[in-house]
């Protein structure tokens, strides 16, 4: 809304201020932090308690403490976005005056072959992580928790529909580390791809969220980087050309979606410090990492999550790793007893791996005594030294 009042700047000056994506930006994290760390202790009394997990070291200390406050967290941001995200797409937001736009804007309406035109990418994604805000609020306020099944499914869905929002059904271009020249990805193929790691970082952060303000954290790291990313180097066009990455217009709009989800983040980890008042619950975690995940997506090159998502990929998808590995190990262990006498090197590896909890942190708490303290801070300044160093052989050695 407010960046749509720059067309007004012909009937009074300070207007075109609006249109400054760096001001958007700082209002998005400053009204979304301000406005969770407000009201949420106020809302969390309508949300259910924390049932405690008995699998988990401490796992009992979250019991009766209000879980799902990724609710009030997603919707809290809903008037900020609407306030500083734009609802038009960058082509109408061109024009010079209000009287131009609203003509543009007449002229995709009546063309039905550009109607997705008309459809702001930022705006479908949100809906994204809506529904996948709902779906984890939902698991959370279950008497009987959803099944791995069932979970991954419906995030496979909303992963699905967020990668056909980000390419609109065409070929998109990327950039990839230590080559010079990008790969054009056909629409399936993209599709595919970005459906893969979206559901990646969504059950990542998911499982990261066990210690008092670790998924918080970590994903509050990576939104602020990611939005630095998008709005200092890919969408800006002289940069991006220098640094040899396809430039996307569209670089500064992604940063403030990250920003405000940023500063929402920032107001619930206020309440969230160890010990917590409140907890997010499933409800946080997905639409989070969802979006970290599109983040990544929309700089043009998948490998960026590695970049600002290090440390939770590490701790949060090693449970889902080790799954799949014990699987394959136990096919394997059983056709060599079958055919082979010794087995014993299988024997130690399966051994080894089952020894080892996930998530990584979890495993840290049982085995090497850390306290929950110890792993927020330190997994904080892994990741805090990691981003620069993995930014740097991304971008720069090409």
């Amino acid at each position: 809304m407010l960046y749509h009042l720059k067309f007004l700047s012909e009937l009074w000056g300070p207007f075109r201020m609006m249109g400054s994506h760096l001001l958007l930006i700082s209002f998005a994290a400053i009204a979304a932090a301000i406005l969770c760390c407000r009201f949420l202790p106020r809302l969390a009394r309508r949300l259910p308690c924390d049932r405690g997990k008995a699998f988990v070291k401490d796992g009992a200390l979250s019991k009766g403490k209000p879980t799902g406050i990724g609710y009030f967290m997603v919707l809290l941001s809903l008037p900020v976005l609407i306030l500083v995200l734009p609802f038009f797409p960058a082509n109408t937001d061109e024009a010079a005056t209000f009287g131009e736009l609203l003509s543009r804007l007449g002229t995709l309406a009546s063309d039905p072959s550009q109607w997705h035109l008309l459809l702001n990418r930022q705006w479908g994604i949100v809906f994204c992580l809506f529904a996948s805000m709902m779906t984890g609020y939902l698991d959370d306020k279950s008497i009987v928790p959803w099944g791995p099944i069932k979970k991954g499914l419906l995030d496979l869905v909303i992963c699905f529909s967020a990668a056909l929002i980000l390419c609109r059904f065409h070929a998109i271009d990327i950039w990839l580390p230590f080559v010079k020249s990008t790969v054009t990805l056909s629409w399936p193929l993209y599709t595919i791809l970005a459906t893969l790691i979206l559901w990646v970082s969504m059950n990542a952060t998911n499982c990261t969220d066990g210690v008092d303000g670790l998924a918080g954290s970590l994903t509050l790291i990576s939104l602020f980087g990611s939005a630095a990313f998008l709005y200092g180097i890919v969408g800006h066009e002289q940069i991006a050309q220098y640094l040899l990455i396809p430039h996307n217009p569209e670089g500064a709009r992604w940063a403030i979606l990250c920003s405000a989800y940023g500063g929402v983040t920032a107001g619930y980890l206020w309440h969230n410090a160890h010990p917590s008042s409140m907890l997010m619950g499933d409800a946080g975690s997905r639409p989070l990492g969802l979006l970290a995940g599109v983040a990544a997506l929309v700089s043009g090159n998948p490998f960026v999550i590695l970049v600002m998502f290090p440390v939770v990929i590490l701790d949060g998808f090693t449970g889902v790793l080790k799954m799949a590995f014990l699987k394959i190990m136990n096919a394997f262990h059983i056709n060599t007893g079958s055919q082979n006498g010794d087995n014993s090197n299988v024997h130690w590896i399966f051994r080894v791996v089952r020894s080892i909890r996930c998530p990584l942190h979890d495993h840290l708490k049982v085995k090497y005594n850390w306290s929950p303290g110890q792993i927020l801070l330190r997994f904080v300044l892994i990741q805090a030294g990691l981003m620069p160093l993995l930014f740097f052989l991304l971008v720069k050695i090409r």
